[in-house]
């Protein structure tokens, strides 16, 4: 018996877990001393290095590793089956049930903030790095699709980045949700990346970890620290999930009011791991700002589309379990949200499809089949190969 219990399930978002020195055997080797000196590297190698080498350590117990297959979906992070070991997560795809998963890093989604460093050399290369790491892991089954990281701040560096990326095998592109330092994500310079990824059928990802973060003196509130999800005070709090979306939202905005969604109508776009309550205000705000300011704004007056239709055509977001993924659809449209597990990561808790189904129970069939596999397939367009999009026999 699968997780999935023979329904056809697409994940738009699972993950790896690496070590620290995860991309050090893919690395520019001219440049990995200066990488490990960036002031991220050498915190997490000073705080982190070791603890996780131990996790990790685990899945080489035999004794561990007996009791994986009945702890799937209880064993979270660096404890769970597949995590890094490449080999066994096939084999946890399998317990899973699902037709396929795109794959994310876990360390490497900020590209450790080099993006807004002055250092392009490095910020390249460890993107470089990253998308040599995901597509070697991912190569071992068709159903794991790797997820590139390109970063938008040197137009011609980007283009070279995306063509690496796109000839190693990803399947999904993924820019930062936040504003390159000295252009608009929207750039005309930045077309020849889409038109690319267009060309290539490959959708183009925003994912948690590229955002603006919280300010911190948000927490500054004279109150004693709030223990955050995964037992810190820097990571996850209530406080810090309310912008998680912000910078999303004005970059899928800007390149929808700017015309990109429209010169490329065939480039499909995923918001993961971003939530999705924000969607319906949001698409009723981008039509309320295009018809206050059509007037004035040549850009607007030559959209083809109410944004919100736009949005329905060309984006497809993930919602997280906690949400209320039937009352998002219900306001946003069903062409839009699709599932994902997140795993392993302990966000995605033990049973997201039970929360899930309980959300989607007023959802008409048809809509609750976009949300668990056709908006997904409708996203990867040719990343997805034929013969994963709906499986003659999905096993129980």
């Amino acid at each position: 018996m699968t997780y999935a219990s023979g329904r056809l399930i697409h994940d738009a978002d699972s993950h790896l877990m690496e070590p620290v020195d995860c991309l050090d055997p893919y690395f520019d080797k001219r440049l990995l001393a200066r990488f490990r000196e960036t002031p991220q590297m050498r915190e997490l190698l000073a705080e982190r290095a070791d603890w996780i080498r131990e996790r990790l350590d685990l899945q080489s117990d035999a004794e561990f590793r007996a009791d994986a297959d009945g702890e799937l979906m209880v064993r979270k992070n660096y404890e769970a089956q597949g995590a890094w070991l490449r080999d066994d997560r096939p084999h946890a795809l399998d317990g899973l049930g699902f037709a396929s998963q795109l794959v994310f890093t876990t360390h490497c989604l900020g590209n450790f903030g080099l993006d807004q460093g002055d250092d392009m050399d490095l910020c390249y290369a460890a993107a470089d790095a990253h998308n040599r790491m995901m597509t070697d892991f991912c190569s071992v089954d068709p159903r794991l699709l790797p997820v590139a990281y390109i970063p938008l701040e040197e137009f011609h560096r980007t283009l070279v980045s995306a063509k690496l990326a796109i000839d190693l095998g990803a399947k999904a592109l993924m820019v930062p949700s936040r504003c390159p330092q000295n252009h608009a994500p929207s750039h005309i310079a930045l077309d020849p990346l889409w038109a690319m990824a267009e060309e290539a059928g490959l959708p183009v990802v925003l994912h948690v970890g590229g955002e603006t973060k919280l300010n911190p003196v948000y927490k500054k509130n004279g109150l004693p620290p709030v223990p955050d999800f995964h037992g810190g005070d820097d990571n996850f709090t209530s406080v810090s999930y309310m912008p998680i979306p912000e910078a999303a939202m004005q970059t899928l905005a800007t390149l929808i009011f700017d015309g990109v969604f429209d010169r490329f109508p065939n480039l499909k776009w995923g918001a993961i791991e971003l939530g999705a309550s924000w969607l319906p205000g949001w698409m009723r705000s981008l039509d309320s700002a295009a018809h206050a300011f059509m007037r004035n704004e040549e850009r607007l007056q030559n959209l083809s589309a109410k944004p919100s239709e736009i949005v329905r055509r060309q984006l497809r977001v993930a919602p997280y379990p906690h949400e209320d993924a039937g009352w998002i659809i219900a306001n946003a449209g069903e062409e839009v949200c699709m599932f994902s597990s997140d795993y392993p990561h302990v966000e995605g808790g033990r049973n997201p499809l039970k929360r899930f189904d309980e959300s989607l129970k007023g959802t008409s069939a048809r809509g609750v089949e976009r949300f668990y596999s056709e908006n997904f397939i409708d996203l990867m367009g040719d990343g997805l190969s034929p013969e994963l999009r709906h499986p003659a026999m999905m096993p129980a």
